[in-house]
């Protein structure tokens, strides 16, 4: 088990901590060990993977583990198309080497630096009314409890060991270690991805029939002007002709515009926050409409070298018109500079008792702000508007909500606190963010 420097940043910079001690464990026997010793030093222990949250979900001044040397496909069941999947598996890890097995992951994210356990914990979802998050393909956790026991539970699990499940996979690291991870998957697909300009009106007037159309739906709208980058991805067959894009013009949208041009844009931005409205309308306009066919994580996930930070909510479809436009008529009425675009998904409903989809189909709206730049107070104002529509936010991205909001919010609140009392009662996953969401 090797130890580094104790000191630690999340990927966006907006969250610091100086932990005891950080250790890298290369097995699940040295995990279990860095927890009993933590135990007998009256420490704290928290789980770090990307550092792709924007809340201090993982900040301690206790022990921190980072599970870099747990990765890889550990087991592939291929008569049912499960795998089981080291914790610390970065997920641009991960999606090559499934597609190299011939499966894939139903849905994904647009980001793929995050850990597998990680994504799953904070319920990193993807967009797609027929499909859901990450999390809803988990059929198996293996966890090191508080005590440094080991455990494995799964979806045929009873008991004690079934409520585990259900609280630990969507688990905010509350309820131990995620050292392994099974997942169902599917058989390797393609996409057909189509992007275009388009106006906001129109896509949010359209929005059911586009989610009813298409897999997998996704528009950016660049505030202070009524332009959107729709995104619309559609499953094809093997004998599509459709091919992927040319090098040249991957090389050109993904990072030469939407990173390094783009980085440049936001440094101008933050020294002079007056020309947003007019490099909004330059960028809308610069990543135009293109079509292209290629493997499905390929499609999904993108390159995001900017730093930003980010507000996620999930609020019911009904409300999404009303939720965009109640905080476009707040932007455009208050002295605010946005130059990241705000971000329109949604996912059917799953079974996962915190996960944001929870029995319940969700429009997301996502508000970004490089992270040079003050908010603006835009992120209040973004909660305080979702507060009005059921929003329950993502759990790795910003909000000010409380255990009291969310046993409201989660109908298995109650159930998902029985359960840590039961498997943590002294708490040694808890720190200060941890007290305020699930309650002491």
């Amino acid at each position: 088990m090797s130890t580094t420097a104790p000191s630690w940043s999340n990927w966006a910079g907006n969250v610091t901590a100086s932990p005891s001690r950080v250790h890298e464990p290369r097995s699940v026997e040295e995990v279990a060990h860095a927890v009993q010793r933590a135990a007998d030093r009256g420490e704290r222990v928290r789980v770090v993977g990307a550092g792709h949250s924007f809340t201090p979900l993982v900040a301690t001044d206790g022990t921190l583990l980072r599970l870099t040397h747990l990765s890889g496909i550990l087991d592939v069941d291929r008569a049912r198309g499960r795998v089981r999947v080291a914790g610390g598996t970065p997920l641009h890890v991960l999606n090559p080497l499934l597609d190299g097995l011939g499966l894939a992951l139903p849905n994904l994210g647009d980001i793929d630096r995050q850990s597998i356990a990680g994504a799953i914990a904070t319920g990193t979802h993807g967009t797609g009314v027929r499909l859901q998050g990450i999390a809803a393909a988990v059929t198996g956790l293996t966890l090191v409890l508080a005590d440094g026991s080991v455990v494995s539970v799964g979806d045929s699990s009873v008991g004690d060991d079934a409520e585990l499940f259900r609280a630990a996979t969507v688990g905010l690291g509350a309820f131990g270690v995620v050292t392994e991870v099974e997942l169902q998957c599917v058989p390797a697909f393609r996409l057909r991805a189509l992007e275009s300009p388009a106006r906001l009106g129109e896509v949010l007037d359209g929005y059911e029939a586009l989610v009813a159309e298409h897999d997998h739906v996704d528009f950016h709208w660049f505030p202070h002007t009524d332009r959107v980058l729709l995104k619309r991805n559609s499953r094809v067959g093997a004998d599509d002709p459709g091919q992927p894009q040319p090098r040249w013009r991957e090389w050109l949208d993904e990072q030469l515009l939407s990173n390094t041009v783009y980085e440049g844009l936001n440094r101008v931005a933050a020294l002079r926050p007056g020309v947003v409205p007019r490099l909004n309308a330059v960028s809308s306009r610069v990543l135009g409409a293109k079509e292209y066919t290629d493997t499905s994580w390929k499609v999904f996930c993108t390159s995001r070298d900017v730093r930003f930070r980010e507000s996620e909510y999930a609020v019911p479809p009904a409300s999404l018109s009303a939720v965009v436009g109640e905080l476009r008529t707040w932007i455009d009425s208050h002295d605010v500079s946005l130059p990241f675009p705000v971000e329109v998904r949604s996912t059917g409903a799953d079974n996962v008792w915190l996960s944001t989809a929870y029995e319940r189909e969700n429009a997301y709206v996502a508000v970004h702000q490089y992270h040079r730049m003050d908010d603006g107070g835009v992120f209040a104002a973004f909660e305080a508007i979702v507060r009005e529509h059921e929003g329950r936010p993502h759990w790795g991205k910003l909000h000010t909500l409380v255990a009291e909001d969310f046993a409201r919010l989660y109908p298995r609140f109650g159930d998902v606190q029985r359960v840590r009392d039961r498997v943590d009662p002294e708490r040694r996953f808890r720190n200060e963010h941890l007290a305020r969401i699930l309650a002491p």
